[in-house]
């Protein structure tokens, strides 16, 4: 492995830190975009027993906004839900547009690392094919084992960002997927809760509206 990463030069350095990077962020997105994390299974169902039993006091609200983004979200709209349903729409439109900001962390650099790991694959290939012409032009056609050497490194440097480009693109849609499939589970629980409160439905405990 060692000597196929030094014959790929010096443009393989970058290519594994990219790697090493992305890896990290998949590890590290995985744990933080769970669904039981983010947006807890009946939640609401929970805050409308806490209300319809008057035990919905400043300590519940405390818990409920450090439980979960979801949490937080119900916490932001239940203190100002007493300004009327506009109010609190905008007071959680705020603070959903915060969570999802938090929850697309990081996924900027995997993106990027998805979009300049084959340039640098590439770069690899141009230095290298340049290397093969210029030992062409020096010495001719007949030194195989210079010749070899700049093809290796051509094709070495391509694939190894290809194998990186590759995942990492593939990982970065997965969690912009899971992003707006998660977003879509909190705003229907925010919408049911809201919807509760100024009478336009009612909220099952069980967690069905």
């Amino acid at each position: 492995m060692f000597e196929i990463v030094k014959s790929g030069g010096w443009l393989m350095i970058p290519i594994i830190l990219c790697s090493i990077t992305a890896v990290g962020i998949c590890i590290e997105r995985f744990w933080a975009l769970r669904s039981d994390k983010l947006a807890p299974k009946d939640l609401v169902a929970q805050v409308w027993v806490w209300i319809k039993s008057n035990q919905l006091d400043a300590r519940r609200i405390r818990e409920l906004r450090d439980s979960s983004p979801l949490g937080e979200i119900l916490a932001v709209g239940l203190m100002n839900s007493k300004h009327g349903r506009a109010i609190m729409k905008e007071s959680i439109e705020e603070v959903a547009h915060h969570a999802i900001h938090e929850m697309e962390r990081y996924l900027n650099v995997l993106g990027t690392i998805a979009a300049i790991t084959p340039l640098l694959g590439l770069l690899g290939t141009v230095i290298g094919m340049i290397r093969v012409f210029t030992a062409i032009v020096v010495e001719g056609s007949g030194n195989s084992a210079i010749l070899a050497g700049g093809i290796s490194e051509a094709l070495i440097t391509t694939a190894s960002g290809l194998t990186v480009a590759i995942p990492a693109l593939f990982f970065h849609r997965f969690f912009v997927r899971r992003i707006e499939e998660i977003s879509v589970d909190m705003e229907q629980e925010v919408i049911k809760l809201v919807d509760a409160l100024h009478g336009e439905r009612d909220v099952d405990v069980s967690g069905a509206a």
